[in-house]
């Protein structure tokens, strides 16, 4: 989980230097506020997972995690498409949350194999 906690705090910092740029920089406001509300809440969802009540109520914040990172990307690729994009800083915050998102996946697909075992 460390390794998890780390990459999306770091990912809501990339966003947030992100959201300065696009706001200042390009005077895009719709799209980047978005990607700053998807963005960062990724990290409060994986915090949050770690004050879990159950290992349904981890997988189920995780699971949140993993739908508002997926989101995140969505807005990237958005403003990207757009012309939007500061490409010295979208090509990190895109990796990073690729990154984040397979391990969110991971996590999740383990921690239910896990609670199918021990039914068992």
């Amino acid at each position: 989980m460390g390794i998890l906690v780390h990459k999306s705090f770091s990912l809501a910092i990339e966003i947030v230097q992100l959201y300065k740029c696009l706001v200042d920089e390009k005077r895009e406001y719709v799209m980047s506020k978005q990607l700053l509300r998807a963005g960062t809440s990724v990290g409060a969802m994986v915090r949050e997972s770690q004050n879990a009540e159950s290992k349904m109520d981890f997988v189920h914040k995780l699971g949140i995690a993993q739908k508002e990172c997926d989101e995140t990307l969505y807005w990237l690729e958005l403003i990207q498409a757009t012309g939007f994009s500061i490409e010295s800083k979208f090509e990190g915050c895109y990796q990073l949350a690729s990154e984040v998102l397979k391990i969110l996946k991971s996590v999740i697909v383990t921690t239910k194999q896990n609670l199918k075992k021990n039914e068992q």
